[in-house]
């Protein structure tokens, strides 16, 4: 009597010796490992939210916005006028 042999399909290995597999593990690790990195950056390094002395401050800026600097002057009155016409330009020349 003859013994018939059945064909068995070859052995696949286990699974992390398939390229493809890595492939697709890759992507989510490393979305992982950069999300865990900018965690600890920004922990490390965070700027403080506010300032401790904030009113000093914006009262200082808002004394420097009432008595601009003389030196700004041209530069202030030009300014945003590049589709003025030439005869709506104020008078910027020096004064003898």
């Amino acid at each position: 009597m003859s013994q018939v042999q059945r064909k068995q399909p070859p052995s696949s290995g286990p699974w992390w010796k398939f390229g493809h597999v890595w492939l697709i593990v890759a992507g989510p690790a490393v979305v992982v490992v950069a999300g865990i990195v900018t965690a600890v950056i920004a922990a490390r390094g965070a700027d403080p939210i506010v300032d401790p002395n904030y009113y000093e401050a914006g009262t200082r800026i808002n004394e420097q916005l009432r008595h601009p600097d003389k030196s700004h002057a041209p530069a202030n009155a030009v300014r945003n006028h590049a589709a003025t016409p030439n005869e709506d330009l104020p008078n910027l020349a020096p004064k003898p």
